[in-house]
């Protein structure tokens, strides 16, 4: 059962979690470049947010959900 426990700890640190190595590498070399790379990620997120909220307001606009105000049977 150790040896099981040991290869899990194994993939994260050897496998998974190698891109987080080498970005710790890379921003001990060069911290502007290392930087950049954050930014395109926030920007990426930011992006989808606005897309989201973009597809959730298309469809708010349509009508399409039902939100009449009704409680349960038993109150």
């Amino acid at each position: 059962m150790t040896e099981f426990f040991n290869g899990i700890g194994n993939l994260f640190t050897n496998v998974l979690l190698l891109p987080f190595d080498a970005l710790m590498a890379l921003e001990l070399e060069n911290w502007w470049l290392a930087n950049i790379v954050s930014w395109i990620l926030i920007i990426i997120a930011m992006v989808g947010f606005v897309y989201w909220m973009l597809e959730l307001k298309k469809h708010d606009d349509n009508k399409e959900e039902d939100k009449s105000v009704s409680s349960h049977s038993f109150l």
